[in-house]
């Protein structure tokens, strides 16, 4: 053993309670893996689509702005005109401790920020594709660092169950063994020596 312990009715009683203790911190732990495992699986599942989804929407977008290059030239200065968008709020939610984020773009009217008399077409079906990449790309970033945050707490979680149940669970038990078959021992030691001072007086009251 790796400590010592005395085999008293004391540290018995410890010692089943810690090990009570471990095993349902174990279940725990393996019930909060799988719930976390199975909100993984939805959140892989629904990152495929979008990326599969946002690839040809940023195809689009590309195409478009390519259009619009060649229409106008260089269309860098009608984008400066466009503002930065702030209309991006951040929130979470908790699953099994676990706060996942949640991101939500506020929806606007699509509004010209540039004039007309410079520009085509182009560059409006370019503006409109990438505004469908800036919706597509905050609901990627949202899932994304929910998978991530997941994954990280996946990890943790299995660290702690696999000390549970490899090392902290067997460790309990060998103790409670080691004190309940030290304790039967000693019981067994008793009666066999109460058995020997019964004897001896009985053959003491025949003597006399």
């Amino acid at each position: 053993m790796e400590q010592q312990v005395f085999p008293t009715k004391g540290n018995l009683m410890l010692s089943k309670k810690a090990l009570q203790l471990a095993t349902l911190g174990y279940d725990l732990l393996d019930r909060k893996r799988n719930i976390l495992i199975r909100e993984l699986m939805k959140l892989v599942d629904k990152a495929q689509m979008l990326r599969a989804s946002i690839e040809g929407t940023y195809s689009d977008a590309y195409k478009a702005l390519q259009q619009a290059n060649i229409s106008l030239g260089v269309v860098t200065p009608f984008a400066q005109c466009v503002p930065v968008e702030n209309g991006i709020t951040i929130s979470s939610q908790s699953v099994m401790g676990v706060e996942l984020p949640t991101v939500t773009l506020e929806k606007q009217p699509p509004q010209v920020h540039y004039g007309f008399a410079r520009t085509t077409a182009t560059l409006d079906m370019a503006y409109i594709a990438f505004e469908k990449v800036k919706e597509m790309t905050a609901v990627l970033a949202e899932v994304e660092n929910g998978i991530y945050r997941l994954s990280v707490a996946i990890r943790k979680t299995q660290r702690r169950a696999n000390a549970l149940q490899n090392i902290i669970i067997p460790r309990n038990q060998s103790i409670v063994k080691y004190i309940t078959d030290s304790l039967e021992e000693k019981d067994r030691e008793e009666f066999s020596r109460l058995k020997v001072i019964k004897a001896t007086r009985l053959r003491a009251q025949k003597q006399d």
